[in-house]
């Protein structure tokens, strides 16, 4: 079984980043776009919600079955801290729900709770082996459930970052 310390090191630090690249966006201009096609932060913060919510669900209804022992040459993907840079930019293939996009206060306590979420699923499976357990990500590749909550944490420091890049381009308006 896999230490989960870094696992929840690393959690914890992007939550912490991501609230802090949150905090100078003022509630007025949390569900403003800050450009043509861009998302604000409210849809940022609502996209980081899903990505992590579907996450934790697939994970948890998975570990209810056997794992399925994938060959080796189908467990291949792209190295994980890849998802962290803001170089390469992709449309998410997870159509946003409207009804998630929430003022600043209500998204960030609902941020607060997909990770509690998150953490109950990690210390309720403190105690098994989940190397075995693999589902494929949509660019990445087949990812095994410990780097998917690896990917939990890049995802959010990835969109940590984009709230940044929005505090500029209303700094500069």
């Amino acid at each position: 079984m896999r230490a989960m310390a870094p696992i929840l090191a690393q959690l914890s630090r992007s939550q912490d980043m991501y609230l802090a690249a949150a905090k100078p966006i003022p509630e007025s201009h949390w569900q403003r776009s800050p450009g043509e096609g861009a998302w604000s932060a409210a849809e940022v913060t609502a996209h980081v919600c899903m990505v992590e919510a579907s996450i934790i669900d697939r994970a948890s209804k998975g570990v209810q079955k056997p794992a399925k022992i994938e060959p080796f040459w189908r467990r291949g993907h792209v190295p994980l801290p890849i998802v962290g840079w803001r170089v390469i930019k992709r449309k998410s293939p997870i159509p946003l729900d409207p009804s998630l996009v929430l003022e600043k206060q209500p998204a960030l306590e609902d941020l607060a709770a997909k990770r509690k979420a998150t953490l109950e699923f990690i210390e309720a499976t403190r105690d098994r082996d989940l190397t075995d357990y693999r589902f494929r990500h949509p660019f990445l590749g087949s990812l095994g459930l410990y780097d998917w909550l690896r990917m939990i944490a890049l995802h959010e420091v990835r969109h940590a970052k984009q709230l940044r890049e929005i505090v500029q381009v209303f700094r500069q308006t």
